[in-house]
């Protein structure tokens, strides 16, 4: 898998109507992907133990996308196999009163993983340029500072050793609107159903064009964007993990040596006189 084929290079400013979100690559069906499906959420579990006991590096899975693009269910498939003491996931809902007291990235700094660990956010700070720019609350030149503050911060994060990998699913919006209605009718998944899904789907060219723009102003060489084919459910969790697990193959992985002598053991277990 050349996970560098599905980098954002193209910032012009109609690069997603260049991208085919039914894409499945080189396969044909899901079961093809199944069986490397299994392989790559093996390797993933190798990667994560050692990144876990060196404690040097961290890494930051963003995942943005519009309504019922598969957020949720990419969190689940591709990081069911690890172990949960080092792997973390937020979810960034509206501000709290609190949040809105400080400045937009104050809540996501505090979620940020430590060294060891692997975050996944479920949206993120992109929010905060995407939601109010697509409603209006948001001015141009505030726009232009959050971009700034955004690509200051992912770097500071880099530089301290964060590894960031930013994930944009990208769903057609007849593909929405068959997992909306899923959710309608299935008994089973009314608790997804959320009417402002429904209302926000009206604002569709808004939000691609503002993504468009987020692409252009915060796409680096440090923290890339990556866009996924997400209507084929399969396809989406097949190459969202292939790229978390290539990027942590090249990190700098090892497990650590003991820092003091190695003891004998033959006189620990010999028995006291």
């Amino acid at each position: 898998m050349n996970i560098k084929r599905y980098m954002i290079k193209d910032t012009e400013e109609t690069v997603l109507k260049q991208l085919d979100p039914n894409e499945t690559g080189s396969f044909k069906s899901r079961e093809e992907a199944e069986g490397e499906m299994g392989q790559l959420k093996e390797r993933l579990a190798e990667l994560q133990d050692i990144l876990f006991a060196q404690k040097k590096h961290s890494v930051l899975v963003i995942l943005q996308g519009m309504d019922s693009s598969g957020k949720d269910g990419t969190v689940k498939h591709i990081f069911s196999g690890i172990n949960p003491q080092g792997f973390m996931v937020t979810s960034f809902k509206k501000p709290s009163l609190e949040e809105t007291a400080h400045d937009f990235l104050w809540r996501v700094h505090q979620k940020t993983p430590p060294k060891g660990y692997i975050s996944a956010f479920n949206r993120s700070h992109y929010e905060d340029v995407l939601v109010p720019r697509v409603h209006g609350s948001l001015k141009d030149d505030d726009l232009r500072r959050r971009f700034k503050q955004i690509r200051n911060f992912e770097e500071m994060l880099a530089d301290e050793g964060t590894t960031i990998i930013k994930l944009f699913l990208h769903i057609s919006k007849e593909k929405q609107l068959e997992k909306i209605q899923e959710r309608l009718h299935d008994p089973k998944k009314h608790w997804k159903f959320d009417v402002s899904d429904l209302q926000e789907r009206q604002y569709w060219n808004e939000y691609q064009e503002a993504y468009e723009d987020i692409f252009v102003h915060s796409n680096t060489d440090k923290s890339p964007w990556y866009w996924i084919p997400a209507n084929h459910r399969w396809y989406r969790n097949y190459l969202a993990l292939s790229i978390v697990v290539k990027t942590l193959e090249g990190l700098d992985l090892k497990y650590p040596k003991l820092d003091t002598p190695t003891p004998d053991i033959s006189e620990l277990i010999s028995p006291r006189h």
